[in-house]
């Protein structure tokens, strides 16, 4: 988040909302961490692949672009499952993220593609 009001402090990652793992998938949000806490959204997301037998890339949109928007919030994630397929939703503007594919080519982004 840019321009975030003086003392606000940025990307504290909370277990299941910000940050989560399990030998599924692993999620690492970013935005507003009010509806990300709320939603519980990384948790949220690896449990649509362990439950529902979601891809990362359906589990993380729903969140992303269905849900945390509905409650209010905006941001994004960068979501990876056990196979190796990732995902980067936002709702936002942008979001910066970065990743190395799999012929070990470096890729940044910042807008959507």
């Amino acid at each position: 988040m840019t321009n975030k009001r003086y003392g606000r402090v940025g990307d504290s990652p909370i277990i299941g909302a910000g940050t989560y793992a399990d030998a599924r998938c692993a999620v690492s949000a970013t935005g507003w961490g009010e509806f990300y806490i709320r939603a519980t959204a990384a948790r949220d997301i690896c449990a649509r692949v362990e439950l529902r037998g979601d891809s990362v890339k359906k589990a993380a949109d729903e969140v992303v672009l269905g849900l945390i928007p509905k409650l209010g919030g905006d941001g994004g994630v960068i979501a990876l499952d056990a196979q190796g397929n990732f995902t980067t939703p936002f709702n936002s503007e942008g979001m910066f993220r970065g990743w190395i594919d799999r012929d070990g080519k470096i890729h940044t982004a910042i807008y959507t593609e």
